[in-house]
């Protein structure tokens, strides 16, 4: 009976053994499905086909990471391109996303694919605020215009200044450019909006550009044309940090592309939870070539992004 008693205790105990090395192995890996299903699908449509906005992905992906959602990056086949742009939306609107956070190329474009949607979808912006939207990350964009041409006025003896106006392709472009024109105008410099710099690079002197990728065009033309005109300029990409520091960007606004994205992706969040925001400021600084290893501005400049 002593060996029965015994055989049937080691076989509860191997039982038990058995089915914790069952639960061992079944339990982690259901909660590893469980802790990593996306919560909430988001659809990004960038503006652009090169890499301007790695540091504004950065930091999406790490407020996706954070909140348990699930990025879908979405690039044009041609820079800029608002009919590409609105077709990209509009099947993204209708293809289950929880919210989508756009870089937007033509505002009214949007709005009214967002209005022929019958979907209704959170929509957050980048750079600019939408009509219709249900939160939005950018810069005070007229402070942005007129903070560059006080920076301009502080270097500025006499002739023309050239604002670049490539609000077409960059809806943000058009309140910089208002802002920095009523404060030139102010000031009583004289000015003039163009579309392009001229062919004729020697007769530029003063150029204000208000969008990432016209400042990094405007450097390359000057430094390849080896032309002396002052630029100011919006950016802080690597290439613009480098004509900061050479002289090529006389001052340029800066602002973290990094929180943009964070921002951008806890705002898709909230509005697909049902809670809405508006516009959220981004703090800017004027940064000049001599201070760009200033602590506040190496913050800007250098992120620490991992």
């Amino acid at each position: 009976m002593k060996i029965k008693h015994n055989s049937l205790v080691e076989y509860v105990i191997l039982g038990v053994l058995g089915s914790l090395v069952v639960l061992t192995l079944a339990v982690p890996p259901l909660l590893r499905d469980r802790r990593c299903a996306p919560v909430l699908s988001l659809s990004v449509l960038l503006r652009d086909t090169d890499n301007s906005w790695t540091a504004a992905r950065q930091g999406m992906e790490l407020a996706a990471d954070e909140l348990g959602a699930e990025l879908r990056f979405l690039t044009l086949t041609t820079s800029n391109s608002g009919e590409e742009q609105e077709e990209l939306f509009l099947r993204e609107l209708e293809g289950g996303a929880d919210a989508l956070i756009v870089v937007p190329s033509d505002l009214e474009g949007l709005y009214a694919a967002l209005l022929q949607s019958p979907k209704l979808c959170p929509v957050v912006t980048l750079e600019c605020a939408m009509a219709g939207g249900a939160g939005g990350v950018s810069p005070d964009n007229p402070e942005v215009g007129r903070q560059l041409a006080q920076a301009l006025l502080e270097d500025w003896e006499s002739g023309e200044v050239l604002l670049l106006d490539n609000s077409a392709a960059c809806p943000e472009t058009a309140q910089r450019l208002a802002g920095a024109q009523e404060t030139l105008s102010q000031a009583g410099v004289p000015f003039r909006p163009v579309s392009a710099l001229p062919q004729d690079g020697l007769s530029i002197q003063w150029v204000i550009t208000f969008e990432a990728g016209a400042t990094r065009q405007a450097a390359e033309y000057k430094e390849s044309e080896e032309l002396a005109f002052a630029l100011y300029g919006v950016g802080t990409s690597t290439a613009i940090t480098v004509s900061l520091e050479r002289g090529t960007i006389a001052a340029a606004a800066a602002w973290s592309d990094y929180a943009a994205g964070y921002l951008a992706v806890r705002q898709a969040v909230e509005a697909a939870q049902g809670n809405s925001r508006s516009l959220e400021s981004l703090a800017f600084s004027i940064v000049r070539g001599e201070d760009i290893y200033a602590p506040e501005n190496q913050k800007l400049l250098f992120p620490v992004t991992s």
